[in-house]
């Protein structure tokens, strides 16, 4: 009996080569829009789950607090140096603690190679009872524990020393410290929140030129450190959370009578949690997005459930076609559990046809996927066994979906009316066609409003005046052997008419302001303790040219000498928080900040030093008291390019002939701030397109299946004088309003969505009622072409041609 059904489903198929067509390519595409998205929340969902013991793993966190409101100020994911070995030390319950200290970029020297290394840390000796690696060379136990000692990559392995054995061989970095490899590890996984390259001893920055063995004791304000703990079986984490204030009390003495607990916090997040719920401060790489993974599973299963919608209607519209068909088959004796059975083989054998399609399709689109993402998911991943029989199984069910409605709907012709050409479907099974119809076309012009308002906020970011010049700017690593020479080095650069100007920094625009102190201001009975959170960059007298930032009152620093060490510059933020009435009222207010004291020199215009996800906050610009206390130097270009990226570089070898040149460009660094804005535009586009062609289909069934049971009516009105225009407009008028009732179902929903999404942006485009008309005036046209197909057909028939079939 089963090979009967799928035999007669077969040649149905055949037989309804066009409607065939058209359902087989929307459970095509519907079914790949799933297998993409469960390729990608699949992957998102593994981070860090290779880890044997990850859901015993914790990461310490800290947060800081305003003491007065308890709002937060400041929130890491890193801690202090101190705070490793005095939680080992005070709980008992940790049975392993391990710190990581990111060194950042490094200059790495082997013989004759010189080159600039990223993703380097300190780690210590405890690394590989916590975390799971794979050594290709060297004992875990050990490679750890001598101070200037490192571990590295295969692929870096390779990259030094070639087909040599690289154990015990000897690396300079930046010149100063030479370190002996001990091991080498393969690299972490692509699904883990951190990708060392090369790992430190931790040991080692217990030398003092390095960082010295008190700073790790004492050290309370370098908040940089990444610990994590392993905890027990089954062991309670929020149990240990509670200890933490008094902890913090313990180890921290009061400031001005207020405990530690009070503007300090710690917090513990599992190792599985980090890379989709955790967004701190200071994040060792960009996380993902829980909230993301929540939309694209959504929007997956729309488009899958607008496809079985689309089948359902097309199967029902070409009832008349198989009337007879049916009528016989009850005449001879088929059960209608016999019709059920066939009409879902049917279902299920386009499914599975759709479901091989869709592997292909799939496969070709993975190249695209991994671009848009920055994954490397491999199509292998989708031909295991495991995951070959949940394929199978959810195209199974798709046929069952799709298909049981129709199987039930045409499997209850009465035999005797089919036979006499009588078919009436009642009015229930048109009204429920109509609402599949208006959830499909509901689906898609969210769909058409989301992308519309992802891309304008886009727009508005990549665009909006930050209160500075960001073009043209190039930054560069400022070097520790520029530290006597920069102002040589910067006589030589301006010496070419392409560069404008020159300026360092701690931080550049872009970068997140993590960095605050204390501060103080004269009230008038001397200098008192400000309320304000105040984060401070060290710029240098060329930093606010540089950026072209408007100076609002008072000055820049002294370009004399650039040793203006007793004034400050702040923002026009910090003016309100102070209490300050006006720009110049500021001027010459004396102002301790971080136990440095001077007087306020000038006040700038408020700039978007970070991205428009956080709003301006309160600034302050100061000299740096060391050289070296400048991580970043910007240089602002003028006119040719090329010609100005050549004489930096030549520059940059006359005075740092160790270092190999690098730099990145001002408006690069801010693009990327908003990749992932960028890629949800392009996956709603996308999807918004194959939501729209889908549910056009479905629409063309209906249109279809409405035209064919008005065949009558419509030769009638044709012979009786009716125009081709009036009977288009006739059959026309009801779909569209179904699309005027998607559109109005549509707009609060996706009003609420998307303004929970724009919520994340401190500044954002506004929520235009024009965008929603334009999606829907967009649907309706698309709507209205895809039925005008079959009604100016029916209108331009022969009546008589229809009255002589019916």
């Amino acid at each position: 009996m089963l090979k009967n059904y799928i035999k007669i489903a077969w040649r149905n198929l055949l037989r309804y080569k066009f409607i065939s067509f058209i359902n087989l390519f929307g459970l095509s595409i519907g079914i790949t829009c799933c297998l993409l998205i469960a390729l990608y929340v699949s992957d998102e969902l593994s981070y860090d789950r290779y880890n044997r013991h990850a859901e015993r793993i914790y990461r310490v966190e800290r947060t800081f607090l305003n003491p007065e409101d308890k709002s937060v100020s400041l929130a890491l994911s890193s801690v202090a140096p101190p705070i490793a070995p005095l939680l080992k030390n005070d709980f008992k319950e940790i049975q392993v603690i391990t710190s990581l200290y990111p060194v950042g970029n490094a200059t790495f020297q082997y013989q004759d190679k010189r080159l600039n290394e990223a993703e380097i840390y300190f780690a210590d000796e405890n690394l590989f009872n916590v975390f799971d690696f794979q050594l290709t060379e060297g004992n875990p136990a050990n490679a750890l524990t001598e101070p200037f000692s490192m571990l590295v990559t295969e692929e870096m392995a390779r990259k030094y020393f070639g087909a040599e054995n690289p154990l015990n061989k000897l690396i300079k970095l930046n010149n100063q410290f030479v370190f002996t490899v001990t091991g080498v590890y393969k690299a972490l996984p692509n699904q883990s929140h951190w990708h060392p390259q090369v790992m430190l001893s931790f040991a080692t920055l217990r030398d003092k030129s390095i960082y010295g063995e008190e700073a790790l004791r004492t050290n309370w304000g370098n908040n940089a450190f990444y610990d994590y703990i392993l905890l027990p079986k089954n062991y309670d984490a929020k149990q240990l959370e509670r200890q933490f204030p008094a902890f913090l009390d313990r180890h921290i003495a009061e400031e001005n009578s207020i405990k530690a607990h009070q503007w300090s916090a710690l917090s513990l997040r599992n190792l599985n949690d980090i890379h989709l719920h955790s967004h701190k401060d200071s994040e060792l790489e960009e996380n993902g997005d829980i909230k993301r993974i929540y939309i694209f599973t959504v929007i997956g299963s729309f488009i899958l459930l607008i496809a079985c919608i689309n089948y359902m209607n097309l199967s029902t519209a070409r009832s008349a076609l198989r009337a007879k068909e049916i009528g016989i088959r009850k005449v001879v004796g088929a059960e209608k559990r016999e019709l059920i059975y066939q009409f879902l083989s049917e279902s299920i054998l386009l499914s599975l046809l759709a479901t091989l399609i869709s592997l292909l399709i799939t496969g070709l689109a993975l190249a695209g996927l991994n671009s848009l993402s920055g994954k490397q998911i491999d199509f292998y991943q989708l031909i295991q066994p495991k995951v070959l029989t949940l394929i199978t199984l959810l195209s199974v069910l798709t046929g069952i979906l799709s298909g049981l409605y129709p199987a039930l709907f045409l499997s209850g012709f009465k035999p005797i009316k089919v036979l006499k050409g009588i078919i009436k479907n009642g009015e229930k099974t048109l009204s429920l066609r109509k609402v599949l119809v208006v959830f499909q076309f509901a689906t898609s012009i969210a769909l058409i409003i989301g992308t519309i308002i992802v891309f304008r906020q886009l727009n508005y970011m990549q665009n909006k005046s930050l209160g500075f010049n960001k073009e043209q700017i190039v930054i560069l690593e400022n070097d520790e052997a520029l530290k006597n020479s920069f102002p040589s080095f910067k006589m030589t650069l301006l010496t070419n008419p392409t560069i404008k100007e020159i300026g360092r920094s701690s931080r550049i625009p872009s970068g997140r302001l993590l960095d605050a102190q204390a501060a103080q201001m004269d009230i008038g009975n001397g200098l008192a303790p400000t309320k304000a959170d105040i984060k401070y960059v060290r710029a240098d007298e060329g930093f606010i040219p540089a950026y072209s930032i408007p100076i609002k009152a008072g000055r820049n620093f002294n370009r004399s000498d650039g040793t203006d060490s007793l004034s400050f510059i702040i923002n026009e933020t910090a003016v309100n928080v102070l209490g300050l009435k006006s720009n110049e009222e500021a001027i010459g207010k004396p102002f301790n900040y971080g136990g440095r004291s001077g007087r306020i020199a000038g006040v700038m215009n408020d700039f978007n030093f970070e991205s428009l996800h956080q709003r301006i906050i309160p600034l302050v610009l100061f000299n740096a008291l060391e050289q070296n206390d400048y991580g970043r130097i910007s240089i602002k270009i003028k006119g040719n390019i090329q010609q100005a990226l050549q004489h930096i570089q030549t520059t940059w070898e006359e005075y740092l002939p160790e270092k190999p040149f690098e730099y990145t460009f001002l408006d690069d660094r801010f693009d990327d701030l908003y990749k992932a804005e960028h890629q949800q535009q392009i996956i709603f586009s996308v999807f918004s397109c194959i939501a729209i062609i889908i549910a056009c289909l479905g629409l063309f069934g209906l249109s279809s299946f409405t035209i064919t049971q008005r065949i009558k009516e419509i030769g009638i009105r044709k012979v009786l004088g009716a125009s081709t225009k009036s009977i288009i407009q006739l059959l026309s008028t009801n779909f569209l309003f179904l699309v005027g009732i998607s559109a109005l179902v549509s707009f609060p929903i996706t009003w609420y969505v998307m303004s929970r999404w724009l919520n994340d942006f401190a500044y954002r485009v506004n929520l235009e009622w024009w965008v929603f008309i334009m999606a829907a005036i967009l649907a309706l046209l698309i709507a209205f072409f895809t039925i005008s197909f079959q009604a100016i057909k029916a209108a331009l028939a022969n009546p008589v041609e229809s009255l002589r079939n019916e």
